[in-house]
């Protein structure tokens, strides 16, 4: 994983992951975003579905409150803009981030190598504003971020093999900085 500056207020980053399973299955719960929030728990607050796109999943949109260690939050809009395939996927981003992203999917032996390219820059004010000075700190929280998906999607890849002991995989880890309104608010939402 690495962070680049690209440009004044831009991200250009680079994670490589490996996970057991095949491209195919890796495809099926990176392709299908409207469970992010119930395996990347961490970073996917909540996800709305808002288009539910074409052949291959091409303009399928969701509208995602995401968040990382840092105690700020982010909402914006992920549209799939290429056919999602066991070689990967592409995305772009509009709101408190504008940019684009593409998963690839490579097998290796019994694991799949996971890459994500994303060219991102906020548009949110805070991020705007105090990107000179806090560059450093907005990259180390986005490793943080995608360090919990490569968990959250290992555990799932297990969850979602045929005959697997539920009861022996724990749950992905969720959010920090919690704040007592969606606390409350989730408190009370049927399991």
């Amino acid at each position: 994983m690495d962070g680049k500056s690209e440009g004044r207020n831009g991200y250009e980053f680079r994670t490589v992951w490996r996970v057991a399973g095949t491209p195919h299955e890796v495809m099926d719960v990176l392709g299908d975003a409207g469970s992010l929030d119930r395996w990347w728990p961490s970073v996917y607050l909540s996800v709305l579905p808002l288009e539910s796109g074409g052949p291959g999943g091409v303009g399928k949109a969701f509208f995602l409150h995401t968040k990382g260690w840092l105690p700020y939050t982010l909402k914006w809009k992920l549209t799939v803009t290429e056919p999602i395939t066991e070689q990967g996927l592409a995305l772009s981003a509009q709101g408190d981030l504008n940019g684009t992203g593409r998963w690839t999917f490579k097998q290796d032996g019994p694991e799949t190598v996971v890459i994500y390219d994303w060219r991102v820059s906020p548009s949110k004010p805070l991020l705007r504003r105090l990107g000179w000075l806090l560059k450093p700190a907005f990259a180390a929280n986005h490793r943080w971020a995608m360090a919990r998906g490569q968990e959250g999607l290992a555990l799932e890849l297990r969850r979602r093999r045929p005959g697997a002991d539920l009861s022996g995989i724990p749950q992905p880890a969720g959010p920090t900085f919690v704040s007592r309104r969606r606390r409350r608010k989730t408190a009370h939402l049927p399991l």
